[in-house]
């Protein structure tokens, strides 16, 4: 975090010390009880109705509490701790938001989509650490509770930020992008997920394209121009710069002759009336729309889209996206563990259409959460989906994917299909068909340690 004068933290919020000294500076910002109070020199935002540990603060001091509550309990404050009163602490968060982010004139990427999204994040990270100091949002951490932390990890030496949008509820995505203010926003592709909170297909879309007013006058919008949901989202307010990326449709980032080959994908990117070979790690088309939109990012953040292609082709995959490994009796283990939708699912079986060609496929599939009351729909679609392919054996853990068994069973698939409640059992069916010829996917929902461990157990370690 840059650190800020704590008599100009005052200033701008035109509050008043009710305690303590003015003359030091803050180095790191919370909000009391969202986040942990780990470090000296924070500033904490503490709403009205909470209450506070004045010697847990003062322990951590010297410490900067900022609330609306009355100045008699403000002046508690040990002494350690300076304190500054507000009229409103909701209304100061937000001015020090709008502060803090002014103080940056950086590219600022944000990204949201149903699957991709972290992924993509990571490569445009890998594209640009080379040249720049980068502050990038964790893995897959991406609540909104999480944004503030990130935007202060932004400091005097940052030169580019990328941050992933958690999408729980409508408004997450709004909330996030008023506190990042990105100036890059990318839609990676918009499938079904997280139902529950947007109650259907149309709440979901829209919460995604809240992304759409949340990027800065006269930024540039990236999508995927391939999408059919993407196509749903009104576009003609949007006032800044659109860049689609795709495969089947002319897109400004379009790839062609796209193949498999050893560790990754290869295509030719064509831009314009260029052309570049590409070589991007990790297997599938859809590895392909994230390399896509990551050269768009880069170029967009002021990279060249020969020096992106260069770095990309050194970008290690992230573990539990489609990660190949050598299991028990020599087969082949896919685990992709790390999220599961349907859209990923679908992605995931297209890889098996082109690798396991030749082998003897089984699919290991586990329950599709936050899927509301659409759980047994999209199920079924699964199950439909696995029907049509060859599959050697079919394996379900948990009673929502028993529907994905049901209807591959109804649609006549020719594959043994097993049915469990969990992993206890699965091992003893499973172990005897191991072999040198035969391609296990396992994929079940982030939130599963047992489906993790167990794919853990099939590798060879």
């Amino acid at each position: 975090m840059q650190h800020i004068s704590v008599s100009d933290i005052k200033n701008f919020l035109q509050g008043e010390v009710v305690k303590g000294s003015e003359r030091w500076s803050v180095k790191h910002a919370i909000y009391y009880n969202r986040h942990d109070l780990t470090h000296s020199h924070s500033l904490m935002f503490v709403n009205k109705s909470e209450t506070i540990n004045w010697q847990e603060i003062d322990r951590k001091g010297p410490s900067l509490v900022i609330s609306d509550k009355p100045s008699t309990e403000l002046k508690n404050a040990l002494k350690n701790t300076t304190v500054i009163r507000v009229k409103s602490t909701v209304q100061a968060y937000w001015k020090f938001i709008e502060y803090y982010r002014g103080l940056f004139q950086i590219p600022v990427v944000a990204l949201t989509g149903t699957c991709g999204k972290t992924t993509t994040k990571e490569m445009i990270k890998h594209i640009a650490s080379k040249e720049w100091n980068v502050q990038a949002s964790v893995s897959s951490k991406n609540e909104p509770r999480q944004s503030l932390p990130y935007l202060t990890g932004i400091d005097q030496q940052t030169k580019a930020a990328i941050f992933e949008l958690g999408l729980g509820n409508t408004g997450n995505i709004k909330h996030q992008c008023m506190i990042y203010q990105p100036t890059i926003g990318i839609i990676t592709n918009i499938g079904v997920h997280h139902l529950d909170g947007c109650k259907s297909l149309d709440g979901y879309i829209k919460a995604k394209a809240e992304i759409v007013e949340g990027i800065t006058k006269g930024g540039t919008l990236i999508i995927n121009g391939d999408d059919e949901n993407i196509k749903k989202i009104s576009l003609h307010k949007f006032k800044g710069k659109i860049i689609t990326f795709g495969i089947h449709e002319n897109s400004d980032y379009q790839a062609k002759n796209i193949q498999f080959t050893k560790d990754g994908m290869k295509f030719v990117l064509q831009v314009l009336n260029e052309k570049y070979n590409v070589f991007v790690p990790g297997y599938g088309e859809h590895q392909v729309y994230n390399a896509l939109a990551a050269i768009a990012a880069a170029k967009e953040m002021g990279l060249s889209i020969s020096n992106a292609i260069s770095r990309l082709s050194t970008f290690k995959t992230m573990e539990r996206h489609l990660e190949f490994s050598t299991g028990i009796s020599g087969s082949t283990i896919v685990d992709d563990t790390w999220t599961n939708n349907p859209t990923s699912v679908e992605a995931a079986l297209k890889v098996l259409d082109s690798l396991g060609k030749g082998k003897k496929v089984i699919l290991i599939l586990g329950d599709i959460k936050r899927l509301g009351n659409f759980e047994e729909k999209y199920h079924r679609e699964i199950g439909t989906m696995v029907a049509k392919r060859n599959v050697h054996t079919l394996i379900t853990i948990g009673k929502l994917a028993e529907n994905i068994a049901n209807q591959a069973l109804k649609d006549g698939t020719k594959a043994e299909v097993h049915m469990f409640n969990d992993v206890t059992s699965v091992l003893e069916v499973l172990k005897p068909k191991l072999d040198r010829d035969t391609i296990v996917l396992i994929k079940g929902p982030m939130s599963s340690k047992s489906m993790i461990e167990f794919a853990n157990q099939l590798k060879n370690k």
